[in-house]
């Protein structure tokens, strides 16, 4: 019985490092341009930037309502602000009151 012994080449040597890095240069490819990459940090944290901006000025108003709401509770309604809102809602003003009227465009 004969064997046949197969001599090792010098490309049989390369394969896998050879895939290794092509498999390297992907990933270092992608880490450095892709989505989540290096160079989206300025765009990610501008991004950040104007939500926290955002929900700053929403909590802010949020704030002043939850204000104008306690000030119309039950058994808190104050003088100032039922005639703040009647004077608003209907057009109501007294004799010798002066009434400039605006225009608030949408």
């Amino acid at each position: 019985m004969r064997t046949r012994q197969h001599r090792n080449s010098k490309m049989g040597r390369l394969i896998v490092p050879a895939i290794t890095l092509s498999f390297l240069a992907y990933f270092a490819f992608h880490a450095q341009s892709g989505k989540y990459g290096i160079g989206s940090k300025d765009i990610l944290t501008a991004d950040l930037a104007a939500g926290t901006a955002r929900y700053e000025k929403l909590l802010e108003r949020r704030e002043k309502l939850e204000r104008r709401v306690q000030l119309l509770h039950d058994g808190t309604l104050e003088r100032d602000m039922i005639d703040e809102s009647a004077r608003r809602l209907l057009g109501y003003t007294a004799p010798d009151e002066v009434t400039i009227m605006r225009s608030f465009a949408k």
